[in-house]
């Protein structure tokens, strides 16, 4: 996994990053304008109907803040995992002709993904600025937050990447996880509209997704620490940390079954 980074191998990553990152919006009119526009016409839909219509605010402070900030978390997730999953197929010629380390293709997918995660974060620090929200040393917060979140996506990618090579039919089933993952994530609603109407154990099951986990830390130290956390609603301490331990322990799971396959990789292309 190291060598990915090694001097020769760094030019590669960074030159399949720009790649990747060019082609993404090559012969579209506005070009990359479209890594903005399409969280805030996704962050625009879902407010209107889930905040407007269906009363899902909770009533915390800059709950609007906070669900962008979520959506343009989860986008970063589902960007990252889809072309991570796809990143070895489409690259098949490449592994065919040079000899370097197979995951640099998908460490490049998934970090061509935060590329696009840094600009809509600009975005969203604008869009609070606005709305008034005070940001201090503990906004730094965000940083072991989206850490934490590019492990667990690169944990997925490996697994996803490595299967997809054999089995297409990953790619409509994790469509499916997807959906079924941003319904199962404090994103639209929050955990306090949850404990507002006395769901305690739905969210404490919730609270077991490290995404929610993430989304629920990040609202209370950069929003508003109104918004309770996962460790805040377990009486037993030691299962609040689970969430915090899944992105590892699948990143590692996902190295060991990218290893194990990559060897076939060419012939099976």
């Amino acid at each position: 996994m190291f060598d990915v980074f090694s001097q020769k191998n760094r030019i590669l990553l960074r030159e399949l990053i720009k790649t990747d990152f060019k082609l993404r919006y090559q012969g579209s009119a506005i070009g990359y304008l479209w890594s903005i526009l399409k969280p805030l016409m996704m962050f625009s839909i879902m407010y209107v109907v889930f905040v407007r219509f269906l009363r899902f605010d909770d009533g915390t402070p800059h709950y609007a803040v906070g669900l962008l900030l979520s959506m343009i978390f989860w986008t970063f997730f589902t960007e990252a995992t889809n072309m991570g999953m796809l990143s070895i197929v489409s690259r098949g010629d490449l592994l065919r002709k040079l000899n370097f380390p197979k995951q640099t293709i998908v460490v490049s997918s998934v970090l061509g993904a935060a590329i696009n995660f840094s600009i809509n974060l600009l975005v969203v620090f604008v869009f609070a600025l606005i709305n008034n929200v005070s940001f201090g040393i503990h906004s730094l917060i965000i940083i072991p937050l989206f850490i934490e979140m590019l492990i667990l996506a690169m944990g997925c990618a490996f697994i996803l990447s490595a299967l997809f090579v054999k089995y297409r039919d990953i790619g409509p089933v994790w469509e499916v996880v997807l959906q079924a993952g941003m319904y199962a994530s404090p994103i639209i609603y929050s955990i306090t509209y949850l404990l507002q109407r006395n769901h305690l154990a739905v969210a404490k099951m919730l609270m077991m997704n490290p995404i929610a986990q993430m989304l629920q830390d990040m609202r209370h130290f950069i929003i508003d620490p109104v918004n309770p956390r996962g460790w805040d609603i377990f009486e037993n301490k030691m299962i609040a940390y689970i969430p915090y331990c899944i992105p590892v322990f699948i990143f590692v799971i996902g190295l060991i079954v990218f290893n194990k396959n990559s060897k076939r990789f060419a012939e099976i292309l």
